[in-house]
C-alpha cells in the first residue's frame, strides 16, 4: 500500500510539474477528442481529458514547446466511416498525418485544405472515393504523398504539379482516369501510379521511373497489370522523415546507450570517405542506380541493370525507399548502437527518409553465399520481425538496410535496448521508467511469435541465432520484434568471453554459427527471466572475480524455495500478477532446460504465454 501511495504521490507531482512548465495545446487536444468522440474504432486509444496530449498520447507528437501537434500516426487503429468534418482540420500546425490501414470512407475531406503545414500524408488502403482534391496548392510543403489502394476515380488534377517539394507520390491501385500531368519534380524520387484507368503518353519529364511505376494502365507504351496483393496482407510503412524538434530528447538517448555523438559523427564520417573511395575508384565512375518503389517487380529483388556489381544496392520487392549509394553517402547520420555483429546508424537523406544503416563486421562467406542469405531474410515478412528493405555488398563494405523501427518517438533511440529501462546502467542522478507487467507481457508474447514465424520459414530449418534483450524492438503496438535475423551463420565466430551474448547462449552451442532452433529457445528463455528479474544475463559480482549467470542464480532461488526473490521488485506495485508472474517463470525454466530436447518447440511456448493471458483479446483480433 505505501509502495502504490508513493507511486500515486509521484505521478500528481509530475503532472502538477509538467502543467506548471509545459505549455498544454488546449485547442489542439480538443480537435483530437472531437475526432474520436465522432468517428467508430476498433482499438483503444489511450486519449482522455485528465492526460497530457503531449506526453502520453498514443500516436500524437507535439513541437518543442509543446504548443501545438505536429505529427498524428494512428495506422490499423480501425477507424471506420468518414472522417468527421472540422476536427482533424483545426490542427492547422500539423506536419505528418498517417491514418493508413483503416476502414476511412468518403470522399478527400475538403476541410484538409486547412493543414497547410503538412510535410507527409499518409491514406493508403483506406476506402475513400470520389475525385482528388482539384486544387493542391494549399499543400506545397508537402514531400510525401500516399493515397494508393483507394477508389478515388476521375483525373489527375493539374495542381499536383504544385507542389514542387514532392519527393514521393504514390497514387497506385485506385480508378484514376486521363492522362498525367506533366510533373516536372526536380525532388520527386519515387513515382507510382500503377492499376489506375491512365490512358495517353507518359511525359517526358516521368520516363525516368521504373515500367512498374505506370503497369496496369493504357498507357504508351503499353505495361501488363501487377497482381495487387489484397490489402489485409500489405504492412506499408509511412515514408520516415527527419524529427529536428526532438534534438535534445536524441541526445538523451544517445547518451543513455552510452555513445559519445562526436565519436558517432566521426566513425560514420570515416566510413563515408571510404565508402566514397571504393566507389570513385570502379572504372567509368558508373553511376549507381538500383532504385526500387512500392510494387516495382522482380520477384526476387529489384535492381537496376547494367551497372557495377560492387556498387549495387539491392532492394527488396515492396520496398519503397527510393535512393541509390550516392544519396546514401550524402546522408546526415548518428550511431544508434555498435553490437556483435556490427555498428548501427540512423542516415537521414537529403529528401527527410530515414534509414538504418548496419554497417556487418567479420563477415566470413563469400558474395554468393551472403546473396543467399539475404535473399532468404529478405523474403520473410512478419510484424514481429523487422524486415530487411535492402543490402549492399562489395568487397570490403557489407551493409543491410532497415526502417527506422520504432514504437514511438519517445522510444526512438531506445526501443533497440527496449530491456535497459530495466537493468541498464544509470549514471548519477539520471532516472529511469521501469517496464510494466502489461508491456513484458507484450515483448514476450510478440517476440516469441517472431520466433515461431522463423521457425517454420525454410522447411522448418530457418535459426535466429542471436537472440538477446538488445536485438528487441517494439513495433508499433508495443509488442516485441526480433532484428537481426540470419546473421550468426555468415559472421566469423565471436569470442565465448564473458560478454552479454555468453549469458544468452544454449551450453550445448561453443560456436554461434552452429546454433539451432533448441537454442533459439534457450535464449528466448534467458529473455523471459531478463522481464521477469530485472537482471543481466550476466552479472560480475565480487570486485569483477565472480561471475553469476541468471540462469543458475534463478535455479538456485526456486530450488531454494524462494521463488518470491526472483521477480523484479518493480513489479511488486501491480496487483493481481502474481500467477501470470509464476506462470511466465515456468514457461521460462521450461525454455533454458540443459538438454535441448526437453525443452518445448516454439509454436507450444507461444501457446503457453497467451494462455497466462487470455484476455489479451486485442492482439488476437489483430494477429
Amino acid at each position: 500500500m505505501e509502495a502504490r501511495a508513493c507511486s500515486s504521490s509521484l505521478v500528481l507531482l509530475f503532472f502538477s510539474l509538467f502543467s506548471m512548465g509545459v505549455a498544454e495545446p488546449v485547442e489542439d487536444k480538443r480537435a483530437l477528442l472531437d475526432f474520436l468522440s465522432q468517428i467508430p474504432h476498433g482499438r483503444a486509444l489511450n486519449w482522455s481529458e485528465d492526460t497530457s496530449v503531449c506526453g502520453s498520447w498514443r500516436g500524437v507528437i507535439c513541437n518543442p514547446d509543446y504548443s501545438r501537434v505536429v505529427e498524428l500516426r494512428l495506422p490499423g487503429i480501425g477507424f471506420n466511416g468518414a472522417i468527421p468534418s472540422n476536427t482533424l482540420s483545426r490542427l492547422s500546425g500539423l506536419q505528418i498525418l498517417s491514418l493508413r490501414s483503416n476502414g476511412l470512407t468518403g470522399p478527400f475531406p475538403a476541410d484538409f485544405s486547412n493543414l497547410t503545414a503538412l510535410t507527409g500524408l499518409h491514406l493508403q488502403l483506406n476506402g475513400f472515393s470520389g475525385p482528388l482534391p482539384s486544387d493542391f496548392s494549399p499543400w506545397k510543403n508537402l514531400t510525401v504523398l500516399d493515397l494508393s489502394f483507394n477508389d478515388f476515380n476521375g483525373s489527375i488534377p493539374t495542381t499536383i504539379s504544385n507542389l514542387t517539394q514532392l519527393a514521393a507520390l504514390n497514387l497506385s491501385n485506385n480508378s484514376l482516369s486521363g492522362r498525367i500531368p506533366d510533373l516536372r519534380f526536380s525532388k520527386l524520387q519515387m513515382l507510382n501510379v500503377s492499376n489506375n484507368l491512365l490512358n495517353g503518353n507518359i511525359p517526358k519529364s516521368l520516363q525516368r521511373f521504373p515500367d512498374s511505376s505506370f503497369a496496369g494502365n493504357e498507357l504508351s507504351p503499353v505495361f501488363p497489370a501487377i497482381p495487387s496483393p489484397a490489402p489485409s496482407q500489405l504492412t506499408p510503412s509511412d515514408s520516415p522523415s527527419l524529427r529536428t524538434h526532438h534534438s535534445n530528447r536524441k541526445l538523451s538517448e544517445s547518451a543513455l546507450l552510452g555513445i559519445a555523438v562526436g565519436g558517432s559523427a566521426l566513425v560514420f564520417v570515416l566510413l563515408v570517405i571510404f565508402l566514397v573511395l571504393c566507389y570513385s575508384g570502379k572504372k567509368d565512375g558508373s553511376a549507381v542506380s538500383g532504385k526500387g518503389s512500392k510494387g516495382d517487380a522482380s520477384p526476387e529483388k529489384i535492381s537496376a541493370g547494367n551497372q557495377d556489381e560492387n556498387n549495387r544496392i539491392v532492394f527488396f520487392e515492396g520496398c519503397n525507399f527510393a535512393f541509390d549509394l550516392e544519396d546514401l553517402l550524402r546522408a546526415s547520420a548518428e550511431v544508434l548502437g555498435k553490437g556483435t555483429y556490427g555498428t548501427t546508424y540512423k542516415a537521414v537523406l537529403e529528401d527527410s527518409t530515414t534509414v538504418v544503416v548496419k554497417r556487418l563486421k567479420e563477415v566470413s562467406v563469400g558474395k554468393k553465399d551472403f546473396e543467399q542469405q539475404m535473399d532468404i531474410v529478405g523474403k520473410i515478412h512478419h510484424e514481429n520481425i523487422v524486415e530487411l528493405k535492402a543490402y549492399y555488398y562489395s568487397k570490403d563494405e557489407k551493409l543491410m538496410l532497415l526502417p527506422l523501427h520504432i514504437s514511438s518517438q519517445s522510444k526512438n533511440l531506445r526501443a533497440s535496448l527496449v530491456l535497459l529501462a530495466m537493468h541498464g546502467k544509470r549514471k548519477r542522478g539520471e532516472s529511469r521508467s521501469p517496464l510494466d507487467w502489461e508491456t513484458r507481457l507484450r515483448v514476450a508474447l510478440g517476440a516469441a511469435r517472431g520466433i515461431a514465424h522463423i521457425h517454420l520459414e525454410q522447411h522448418g530449418k530457418l535459426v535466429h541465432g542471436n537472440i538477446k534483450s538488445s536485438n528487441v524492438f517494439l513495433n508499433n503496438r508495443d509488442y516485441g520484434c526480433l532484428s537481426d535475423l540470419g546473421l550468426s551463420t555468415i559472421i566469423g565466430p565471436t569470442s565465448p568471453h564473458i560478454s552479454r551474448i555468453a549469458g544468452y547462449r544454449a551450453p550445448e552451442v561453443a560456436d554461434a554459427r552452429k546454433a539451432s532452433q533448441f537454442s533459439d529457445i534457450y535464449s528466448f528463455g534467458v529473455l523471459l527471466l531478463e522481464l521477469l528479474t530485472g537482471k543481466s544475463p550476466i552479472q560480475i559480482s565480487g570486485g569483477g572475480d565472480e561471475v553469476v549467470h541468471l540462469v543458475r542464480w534463478v535455479h538456485s532461488v526456486v530450488r531454494e524455495e524462494w521463488t518470491a526473490e526472483v521477480f523484479d521488485v518493480q513489479l511488486m506495485r501491480y496487483a493481481n500478477i502474481e500467477e501470470e508472474m509464476v506462470e511466465m517463470l515456468r514457461i521460462a525454466m521450461a525454455c533454458v532446460a540443459r538438454m535441448p530436447e526437453q525443452r518445448p518447440k516454439m509454436t507450444e511456448v507461444v501457446s503457453m504465454i497467451e494462455d497466462v493471458r487470455r484476455t489479451d483479446n486485442e492482439y488476437e483480433s489483430q494477429s
